[in-house]
């Protein structure tokens, strides 16, 4: 099999477990072109590889792994809170489809918490379903390590997410609802649809306009979101619901159909447990052109300014 047939084979597959280890596309996109660049190189001076698709899985982990570590300390200094980069249904690689409910900023953010070679245990493990032995062959340790290092992120996992998933048309209905109460500036009808204790995060990089710390509770975020949203109404945004990390959610396009944010929003419960919003326009370039929230604020100033 020539090496263009293994990257098409085996590109979907590494292409999920570097973005579900990064949470970034760019980076993920990186660390594939170089394991396979890696094989390629190894296969050209004739050396034997007895299975493509372990050791593309090793190869892509390890980066991975390397990249996570250098990763952490710039996410330290960002301003505001780090979300990873979102995918929509369109952009998803067909493996994504297959673990979606793993793919969730929700999930994705939890799993912040763990170091790299936990992170790395649990999703080869949890997953992407290896065994304890290929997973410690895989991140380069023996089986009980592994094995301990999977319990342990897997114990973390556990403890913070919603036990109670609602089902998909249940969670399409109920971003429905939510988008469209939040058009309407219905802030009974968006608490309805809130937990108690929902939190909103948002992401601008400090490059857009954005809260730099999660909001909490009902009514803030109820506020918060209508408020928001109905000033990108009144600049001409539309709000177009789509699938985000496998999850309900939306994009906000401008009148350029340019995008300018994506939203995703986490159900659990029948209700909305937390909602992710992603504005900073270096996270949002693999989905298509982007537009810039000064280009709308000038606007907005002109159309006032002739009225």
């Amino acid at each position: 099999m020539s090496i263009s047939e293994l990257y098409d084979e085996l590109r979907p597959r590494a292409s999920a477990i570097a973005y579900q280890m990064l949470g970034s596309v760019s980076e993920a996109e990186d660390v594939v072109q170089e394991a396979f660049l890696r094989m390629h190189q190894v296969l050209q001076r004739g050396e034997q590889v007895s299975s493509p698709r372990a050791y593309i899985a090793t190869l892509v982990t390890r980066l991975a792994i390397d990249q996570l570590r250098s990763a952490r300390a710039r996410r330290e200094r960002y301003v505001g809170e780090w979300l990873p980069e979102p995918l929509t249904t369109e952009s998803s690689p067909a493996e994504q489809a297959e673990t979606s409910d793993s793919l969730s900023l929700a999930f994705l953010v939890l799993l912040e918490n763990l170091t790299p070679q936990q992170r790395a245990a649990f999703l080869l493990r949890e997953v992407f379903e290896y065994s304890y032995t290929e997973v410690a062959e895989i991140i380069g340790t023996d089986v009980d390590s592994a094995r301990h290092l999977a319990a342990r992120a897997r114990n973390h996992v556990r403890e913070r997410r919603p036990r109670h998933h609602a089902s998909r048309r249940q969670r399409d209905e109920l971003a429905r609802r939510f988008f469209a109460a939040a058009e309407q500036g219905d802030l009974p009808g968006l608490e309805d649809l809130l937990a108690e204790d929902v939190a909103m995060h948002a992401d601008g990089g400090g490059k857009v306009p954005a809260q730099t710390r999660p909001i909490y509770g009902r009514q803030r975020v109820a506020k918060a979101l209508s408020r928001g949203i109905l000033a990108l109404a009144g600049w001409g945004v539309r709000i177009q619901l789509t699938e985000v990390n496998g999850q309900p959610g939306a994009v906000a396009i401008d009148a350029h159909d340019r995008v300018l944010a994506v939203m995703a929003l986490d159900i659990a419960d029948g209700r909305i447990q937390s909602i992710h919003s992603i504005a900073n326009p270096d996270k949002l370039r693999h989905l298509g052109e982007v537009g810039a929230f000064e280009d709308l604020r000038r606007t907005g100033r002109r159309t006032r300014d002739d009225g």
